[in-house]
């Protein structure tokens, strides 16, 4: 086979690229490991409403649940409430990924790539040094993908990305271990996400709750690697469901890992591209992925149609799609993870301390810096290190 770009995972970051790139006119094949686009889900699922509108058009049937905001809950089980504000942020739509992954792979489709499910990608091909596609293997049958340039999109345990000398390897402290229930409880509130804090229930971490309607929610948690231990989330989580959601019934579970690295060195190499997960673009904090690999796919898939319209897919002429993310997205990712390192070290007393602080104030409203700003205000010994990022 030959094409213009070959694309390794169907995931946002993959079908946002393919249907980008297939839209710019290239000749666009991407290619998903599993037989089911969307399935298993590793994820919580939420997005921001005003986010995801500037993306793509929201298709009901994406939408599990609308929700109205978010409790944050301290170890002391102190809480504070944070409504969806003005810009969208934080809250919005728990999505239904196996239906919204699989619609946007069907947009990629109708802008004319070309989707191979079950089709594993075994290898780069090359020449003289540069990659030119893939090897990979569907049914058993091993061939051959030719292509100029490479789109790995290939999550968390991306092996694009190391076939082609990118450094993309995660210290232990640099990626959350996590494990998610889907549950069913008579106790659970439909109409708000929850965030649980503690040294004792998430290490390094939360425990998280994410209504789908109808008494469903996505029950999760995240611990940091080097703080976790075999075993531990799924231990923890069931510790934590016991006793909060006694009567809560399990009817999916999922294990997996999220990069909480900030920005990496470099995403790009002769002939390849990363992007989402595969390029550590997930935000640091709250281990949120969806919006910035969609947006980091649309990047990718722009930079593929320029490049191969110059001829220069080398490193250095992929540096544009590396300015772009990282003058974007980049920048988030970069202070998030400077606030990530700062809040995992914090012990429960502090933790109890902020959450106590905001009891008396009116945050419904106030996005992440506007809590921030406020915390600083009431707490400048705990979060004096922080000040560059919040005055």
């Amino acid at each position: 086979m030959k094409c213009d770009v070959v694309i390794v995972g169907a995931g946002p970051a993959g079908s946002m690229a393919a249907r980008t790139a297939a839209q710019k006119g290239l000749k666009v094949v991407m290619l998903e490991k599993r037989q089911e686009i969307g399935d298993p889900v590793r994820c919580a699922e939420g997005v921001s409403k005003a986010s995801l509108a500037r993306l793509v058009n929201p298709d009901p049937r994406w939408i599990a649940a609308e929700v109205k905001g978010a409790r944050i809950y301290a170890p002391d089980r102190s809480n504070v409430v944070m409504s969806e504000d003005r810009s969208g942020n934080e809250v919005g739509y728990v999505l239904e990924r196996k239906i919204f992954d699989r619609a946007l792979a069907m947009d990629a489709a109708r802008a004319g790539a070309q989707v191979m499910v079950k089709a594993r990608a075994l290898g780069l091909l090359m020449k003289d040094g540069h990659p030119y596609g893939v090897k990979a293997m569907r049914f058993g049958e091993v061939f051959d993908i030719q292509a100029p340039l490479v789109i790995g999109a290939d999550g968390v345990e991306s092996k694009v990305g190391r076939w082609a000398g990118i450094d993309t390897a995660l210290k232990p402290q640099d990626i959350e271990v996590c494990a998610q229930f889907l549950v069913h409880s008579e106790l659970l509130d439909d109409e708000y996400c929850e965030f649980y804090f503690g040294n004792q229930i998430a290490p390094g971490g939360y425990v998280w709750s994410f209504p789908k309607g109808k008494k469903l929610a996505n029950l999760g948690i995240g611990i940091l690697g080097s703080r976790s231990e075999s075993g531990a989330p799924v231990r923890l989580l069931r510790s934590f469901m016991e006793k909060n959601l006694p009567d809560a019934r399990v009817l999916e579970m999922d294990v997996g890992g999220v990069p909480v690295s900030g920005p990496i060195e470099s995403t790009t190499a002769d002939g390849v591209i990363l992007a989402g997960d595969a390029a550590r673009q997930s935000d640091p904090i709250t281990g949120g992925g969806i919006l910035n690999a969609m947006n980091a796919g649309i990047m990718a898939g722009e930079m593929a149609a320029e490049a191969l319209a110059r001829g220069d897919t080398s490193k250095e002429g992929l540096k544009p799609y590396e300015d772009r993310w990282r003058a974007t997205i980049g920048k988030q990712i970069a202070k998030h993870y400077e606030l990530k390192e700062f809040l995992v070290n914090l012990s429960d007393d502090d933790l109890n301390s902020l959450s106590s602080s905001l009891q008396s104030e009116d945050i419904s409203k106030m996005d992440l810096k506007g809590m921030l700003r406020v915390l600083f205000r009431m707490n400048p010994k705990i979060l004096w290190e922080l000040r560059h990022l919040i005055i």
